[in-house]
């Protein structure tokens, strides 16, 4: 079996350092064996946010690009329960719920396949133990115009 850190390598992958909240809010929340991992949006490598990650899903975003934003909101959320744990192939149980905003026009209609870009990397990471409950909206709005936010919820050991 991969670990974590190899099956990141095998994507071409490395998580980012765990971004500092941009508001009044903490990064996540351990209570008894659950961590609330806040909404994380698509910063990149860089820790900034790419000019094709910012905006409207049916608009100025492509579908391309918010699958992409999504990808990165689950390689942020990695990180902050990294942080909370300080080992993911120990630390994690599983991941049991990510919660995704996609910020799009009001007839944009597919949501879910930009938010599969999160699912699927939380499942190629993390294996079976990355398989979750989910819900996906569209939003009006997202802090500093993100395209895409997702949040989670760890059972952690």
């Amino acid at each position: 079996m991969n670990s974590v850190k190899e099956r990141l390598e095998a994507l071409g992958l490395t998580l980012p350092k765990a971004a500092a909240p941009v508001a009044n809010y903490v990064p996540f929340v351990r209570s008894g064996n659950l961590v609330i991992v806040s909404g994380q949006i698509c910063f990149g490598p860089d820790g900034k946010l790419s000019e094709a990650h910012k905006g409207k899903l049916g608009a100025e975003v492509s579908n391309e690009a918010g699958i992409e934003a999504a990808k990165l909101c689950a390689l942020n959320v990695l990180a902050q329960i990294e942080a909370a744990v300080g080992d993911l192939d120990r630390g994690v149980v599983q991941c049991v719920r990510l919660g995704g905003f996609i910020n799009a026009v009001p007839s944009f209609a597919a949501l879910a396949p930009i938010m599969n870009g999160a699912s699927d990397l939380m499942v190629a990471v993390l294996g079976d133990k990355g398989r979750h409950a989910r819900s996906t909206v569209g939003v009006a709005e997202l802090p500093l115009d993100a395209a895409v936010e997702v949040e989670a919820m760890f059972e952690v050991a």
